[in-house]
């Protein structure tokens, strides 16, 4: 049995599929299946039931893969332990961000720590919370900045802002001299979405409930809603004038540029926000490495959002 083997039997768990899960392990199918098939040989049980297009977990290899998780993430402790002796600021960070931060935290970010930290250059991954937790746990991500709330996951929190929620309407949408906007005023709107997947999809669905229930039916006004890929693509769509969208303050950088194509409006008390944090495994030994992006994230003047100071908690 090998560590190599218990990477791959990770990966198939994950993807449920030989040829996905050996793209993400960068080895050849055959490779991947002739190594798994090894271990099953060695271990005398069938880990995985092969049959159709997608591959299933028997319920002894499930527990088998669970185990596997804790061996891999504890052979990172380990060469995380042999580093302890040398600068925490020194060598790369692998940092990870969901996809509705980086581009707005992102350039100010990497500018900080270039200026303040420059032995220790971020190695970047945008992506979903939950992969980029999945990625933590493989030991693929040192830390990432995501936002609450999180699924189950068993790893150190440190809160790095609040961030409050903003409409974006069309110039000349009626709504566009008003000074702030109740979030049941929406149901009367069409609005755009991220897709699936975001968590900040399911954010503004808590600012306006009703989306969740027509975001997939037909009909009229909110019931009328469009999906998007990224921020940006929704902020262009609402620019033409298919509807509204709710946005994070971050990304606005400017509430009342005159020469924009858009108009952003403030909620009504209580203001719908989100809180964005970093997280990383317990047993990541380089904690003043955290630090440094922990500083460097309060010096990037990001708009509209509101710094925290909160002790790390599991």
């Amino acid at each position: 049995m090998t560590l190599t083997e218990l990477k791959y039997i990770v990966a198939v768990a994950r993807a449920r599929h030989f040829g996905h899960a050996a793209e993400a392990c960068f080895v050849a199918q055959p490779t991947l299946s002739v190594a798994i098939k090894k271990l099953e040989d060695e271990l005398g049980v069938t880990l995985f039931e092969r049959g159709g297009s997608e591959v299933s977990v028997t319920p002894l290899g499930a527990q088998i893969v669970a185990q596997a998780e804790r061996v891999l993430e504890q052979t990172a402790a380990i060469k995380e332990l042999a580093k302890q002796n040398k600068d925490p600021l020194s060598g790369p960070l692998r940092l990870g961000v969901i996809y509705t931060i980086g581009p707005y935290l992102l350039p100010p970010l990497v500018k900080n720590l270039i200026a303040n930290v420059p032995q220790m250059p971020l190695v970047l991954q945008e992506n979903f919370t939950v992969k980029l937790l999945d990625l933590l746990r493989q030991g693929e991500l040192d830390a990432a900045i995501m936002a609450l709330p999180l699924p189950e996951h068993g790893m150190a929190v440190q809160a790095l802002y609040d961030e409050p929620f903003v409409v974006a309407m069309p110039k000349n949408h009626p709504w566009s001299t008003r000074t702030e906007i109740a979030a049941e005023d929406l149901k009367s709107e069409t609005m755009l979405l991220l897709g699936a997947g975001h968590c900040f999809r399911d954010q503004v669905l808590e600012v306006c409930p009703e989306m969740a229930r027509f975001s997939s039916s037909p009909g009229n006004g909110m019931q009328r809603t469009f999906e998007g890929s990224s921020l940006e693509t929704i902020r262009h769509m609402v620019a033409s004038g298919i509807g509204l969208t709710v946005l994070p303050r971050a990304s606005v950088p400017d509430m009342k540029d005159p020469n924009g194509m858009l108009t952003f409006v403030r909620f009504q008390d209580p203001v719908p926000s989100r809180r964005v944090v970093i997280v990383w495994r317990k047993s990541f030994t380089r904690r003043a490495a955290i630090d440094a992006v922990v500083k460097a994230v309060a010096d990037c003047g990001l708009p509209g959002v509101e710094m925290v100071t909160l002790q790390a908690a599991a």
